[in-house]
């Protein structure tokens, strides 16, 4: 297996949200055709084939799983779980 390389610093980050899906695409530069690898927790690193170049991420659900977690948070520290140090570390 080849090692995966990441571009340098691009002048131009795309970013394009679907609202329908819930889904976060971002591109370093132009969006080009790749190959998804799925690394969990809903984040695709998508790689293009001949250079071995991380060219973007797909992000599945970062609304809808950003607001589960603040909806989490609140219910802890309603119930008195976390408290405000604890919020503080989180930021």
């Amino acid at each position: 297996m080849e090692a995966i390389k990441i571009k340098e610093k691009k002048q131009k980050l795309i970013w394009d949200y679907d609202a329908e899906a819930d889904v976060l695409y971002i591109s370093f530069g132009n969006p080009v055709i790749a190959e998804g690898i799925d690394i969990g927790e809903g984040t695709i690193i998508r790689i293009d084939p001949e250079s071995h170049e991380i060219n973007g991420l797909t992000i599945l659900n970062p609304v809808n799983r950003t607001f589960n977690i603040m909806l989490q948070n609140e219910k802890k520290q309603e119930a008195g779980i976390i408290g405000e140090k604890d919020e503080k570390a989180m930021e």
